[in-house]
Order: C-alpha cells, then sequence, then structure tokens
C-alpha cells in the first residue's frame, strides 16, 4: 500500500524513471536488444493515440459555454512571439558555435506549441480546463504562422514552403488536439452517461499522459545517447532548458496572477509540447539540437511534479 500511495504522489517521477529503465534495459542488454529494436518504433507509433486518450477523456469535463477567450490569452501570445522573435536575433548574431546552439536550443523550447495535456495537469492543481484549452487552440495556431516565417531566419538554407508547412503542422495537432475535442463534445451531447462515467474518473487523463510520458523519456535518452557531440555543447543543450522551463513557467505564473489566472497562466507558457518541437527541429533545423526539446521534457516534469507534491502536502501551490 505505501508502494501504491508513493507511485500515486510522484506519478511524474516514476513514469520519468520507469521509461528510462526501459529503455536503457532494451537498449544496453544484449541478448534484448533485437527485441528493442522491433517493439521501438511500435511505442512511437502509439504516442499519438495516448495523446488523443489524454485530451478526450479531459475534454468530456468541460461544457461549450465555458470556451470563452481571455485577456491574459492575447498578452501570453505577445509575450512568446517576443521571446522566440528575440532568440532568433541572437542566433543570427553569435558566430560562436557552442554558444549558437545553446540559442537555437532554448528558441526550439520555447517555440514548442503548448502540451495538447497541459489541461490535465492544470485541472489538478486546480486551474481550469475550458480556459487551458481555448489558451491551447490558439497557442497551436500561432505556432503555425510562427514556424514557417522563423525556422528559416535561423537555418537560411531551410526549404520550407509557407503553405505546405502550414498545412503540414496544422495537420499534425488538428489529430490530437482538434479531432479529441470534437468527440468529447459529441459524446457530452449524444452520450451524457458515457460522459458521467468518464468524469467519475478525475485521474484517468493524468494516468494517460503518464505513460505518454514514459515513452517520450525514453526517446529522449535515446537522443542524449546518439547525439555525437561535445561534452560542453552537450551540456549547454541540457542545462539550457532547465533555465528556459523556470522563465516561461515564472513569466506565465506572473502574467497570470495579473487576471486571477495563476495556475493556467504558469502552464499555458510553460508546459510545452516538445514532442511537435522535437519533430520540427530534426526536419527543419540541426538535428542535434532536438536534445534541447528532449531535456526540457524532464525538466518540465519535474517542476510539475513538485507543484504537484505542493497541491498533495499543503493543498496550494508554493510558486
Amino acid at each position: 500500500m505505501e508502494i501504491i500511495k508513493f507511485i500515486k504522489e510522484w506519478t511524474l517521477p516514476c513514469a520519468m524513471a520507469a521509461g528510462a529503465c526501459v529503455y536503457l534495459l532494451f537498449a544496453e542488454v544484449p541478448f534484448l536488444e533485437p527485441v528493442g529494436e522491433a517493439v521501438g518504433p511500435w511505442f512511437l507509433e502509439i504516442l499519438p493515440v495516448l495523446i488523443f486518450m489524454t485530451l478526450y477523456v479531459t475534454f468530456c469535463k468541460i461544457r461549450l459555454h465555458d470556451l470563452r477567450l481571455r485577456s491574459w490569452h492575447v498578452l501570453m501570445q505577445a509575450i512568446r512571439i517576443a521571446m522566440a522573435g528575440a532568440l532568433v536575433v541572437a542566433v543570427k548574431s553569435t558566430a560562436d558555435p557552442t554558444l549558437r546552439l545553446a540559442l537555437e536550443g532554448a528558441f526550439a523550447c520555447v517555440i514548442c506549441p503548448t502540451a495538447s495535456a497541459a489541461a490535465v495537469v492544470t485541472e489538478k492543481l486546480g486551474g481550469s480546463i475550458a480556459s487551458m484549452t481555448v489558451y491551447t487552440l490558439i497557442d497551436n495556431a500561432v505556432t503555425a504562422l510562427l514556424v514557417p516565417l522563423m525556422f528559416p531566419m535561423i537555418e537560411l538554407h531551410a526549404d520550407l514552403d509557407f503553405a505546405s508547412s502550414f498545412m503540414t503542422i496544422l495537420e499534425r495537432t488538428a489529430l490530437v488536439l482538434v479531432m479529441p475535442f470534437i468527440c468529447a463534445m459529441a459524446t457530452r451531447r449524444w452520450l451524457p452517461k458515457a460522459a458521467k462515467r468518464i468524469k467519475e474518473h478525475r485521474n484517468l487523463g493524468f494516468y494517460f499522459w503518464a505513460v505518454n510520458l514514459s515513452i517520450v523519456m525514453g526517446l529522449t535518452l535515446h537522443n542524449i545517447f546518439t547525439a555525437g557531440i561535445s561534452a560542453l555543447s552537450m551540456a549547454a543543450l541540457i542545462l539550457v532548458p532547465a533555465v528556459v522551463t523556470i522563465v516561461l513557467f515564472g513569466t506565465g505564473k506572473a502574467v497570470g496572477r495579473r487576471f486571477g489566472d495563476s495556475v493556467d497562466g504558469g502552464q499555458a507558457l510553460g508546459q510545452k509540447n516538445t514532442g511537435v518541437g522535437i519533430w520540427l527541429v530534426m526536419i527543419y533545423l540541426n538535428p542535434v539540437v532536438a536534445i534541447a526539446p528532449c531535456a526540457y521534457v524532464v525538466w518540465q516534469n519535474t517542476l510539475n511534479s513538485w507543484q504537484l507534491w505542493c497541491m498533495e502536502k499543503y493543498g496550494r501551490l508554493k510558486w
């Protein structure tokens, strides 16, 4: 019983540790390597399914008339665009390869859209699922516009066509964001009993997200171990995201607090869909930079774990 209690209180760290252990087991034990190579791609394929289920059970808890645009939604987007623009200028202004790599890593973290599952953690921290859902929809649409505009500024030879990039990114995010919302609203409208039963299992979406996190953690270790870069560059790509995590969550909470939405603001600006970020960087920038959003996974979920622990122990957040 103590073990179960511990796992419930520290679900996110346990999920990350489990993902790391499973990856190391199948990557480092010789007779298990063939199994890992065969099963690994399958885990990547089920990630969108897990994200879909996470969002679906979460969105089943909200009502359409709760969805409305708030002032801080717009302000937060302006801040994110300003941060991304400043990092683009910084990247263009430096000739040092290690510093450039670190700045590109910071940019990759900032440009990531808000995580599709941010609403799940927000709910557990006492925030508003409806407000977070509206912001997430806006954020993903803005990201689809920013990427084709800003990526060519960093990588001059990036072969980006605005229309095709826009549609590709929208297609990738729509399947894991828009469709779960539509299905959830349809369930509430035509299958109210099913929606009620889903609402009764308050932590279901959170546990779906924990499984998702385990898989992403394995991907993170794979990218780190196969990067082939210097220790200094590796340290920069791992530590810079820690600073970015604190800046984004801190800024989001500060802005949200002015509008009475501290929890929502912090999660909106800080909790990132690094899966999309990793994919974008590997296609359009230096693939090594993907280590930064991978590291961001660890830092943001470490911070989220601490926040969840504070809620469990004190009934309120310490930050």
